[in-house]
């Protein structure tokens, strides 16, 4: 008698960081596949041009998660943006119905090369989630028969980190602290990938970090700062070191407490202007405004992040 297989459940998985399980929930996972890169060549007279496999690429792990239990991930942050490369290891497990480890998905000397925090609103209800990119040099599969269960957290933290949680502050600059929209950003680190040996075999090199600028609106009435600021840098002459300054991005618990801070240097302004308007919409009148960022740091104490 043939035995019939049984598909597996897709929302069933587990992420591993150098052998430790994270903590946080993992919302999805995607990518991780290996895939050769086609190249053509034409032989003499014949019309006809011969494929074959050049050399193979490895796509990136794009993974989604909630900030609570993501010490390991943010530890890897953390030293990314201080330029403190390292590669690392991991696995995604994926289980069938009731939790089974059924496939294996390793990632070998990995490095995470984007990660994007979710656009701040203070009138969404909507919970926040981080999103990462994670490069490996190598993958391996492998379909499994056993082991221990998936444990799948879901901590209640997580529960405290919405997108309507956060304050935003420019130091100097008044009234900055009333901030209603920060719009996603993301944070770059840029890997050369090289082929060496007879077997092209991928290899990886850490370049650049790259910090994106934030844009972000204001109520009119709180945007007389950003505006003489706008002023001063750009119709003043005033030089662009006088006129950046230091600024933070706080996210907050239900209560108001701070779960986590990302700290801004080198803050410049690029423009300040009235948002969009429209006749007869009972709508607060708001100012948009694009800020370049120098670099940022992670607050050090991290106490949400690091459970």
């Amino acid at each position: 008698m043939v035995r019939e297989k049984r598909a597996y459940s897709g929302g069933h998985f587990e992420l591993s960081l150098d052998g430790h399980k994270t903590t946080a929930y993992i919302k999805s996972v995607d990518g991780g596949n290996k895939k050769f890169n086609i190249i053509e060549e034409g032989h003499g007279s014949d019309l006809n041009k011969q494929k074959h496999p050049a050399t193979l690429d490895i796509e990136p792990f794009t993974i989604e998660c909630g900030m609570s239990g993501t010490n390991d991930i943010l530890r890897l942050m953390e030293k990314s943006w201080k330029k403190g490369f390292r590669g690392f290891n991991g696995q995604v497990t994926h289980g069938d119905f009731n939790l089974n480890p059924v496939f294996e998905h390793q990632f070998l000397g990995a490095y995470l090369t984007e990660i994007t925090f979710p656009t701040l609103d203070g009138s969404s209800k909507d919970p926040a989630y981080l999103k990462f990119k994670i490069q490996p040099q190598d993958v391996k599969t492998r379909t499994m028969s056993g082991g221990p269960k998936l444990q799948m957290p879901m901590s209640p933290k997580q529960k405290m980190w919405n997108a309507s949680s956060f304050r935003f502050a420019i130091d100097g600059i008044d009234d900055t602290h009333n901030t209603n929209k920060l719009e996603s950003f993301t944070i770059k680190q840029g890997v050369k990938k090289h082929y060496n040996g007879e077997e092209r075999a991928l290899r990886l090199q850490p370049s650049n970090v790259v910090f994106p600028s934030l844009s972000g609106t204001i109520a009119l009435a709180y945007a007389d700062g950003l505006f003489r600021w706008h002023e001063d840098t750009h119709q003043r002459g005033m030089t662009s070191r006088r006129s950046q300054r230091s600024g933070t991005v706080e996210f907050l618990a239900a209560d108001g407490k701070i779960l986590f801070a990302i700290h801004l240097y080198e803050v410049g302004i690029t423009t300040v202007h009235v948002a969009p308007s429209t006749a007869n919409q009972d709508q607060v009148k708001r100012a948009k405004f694009e800020l370049h960022v120098g670099r940022m740091e992670l607050d050090p104490g991290m106490p949400f992040g690091m459970a």
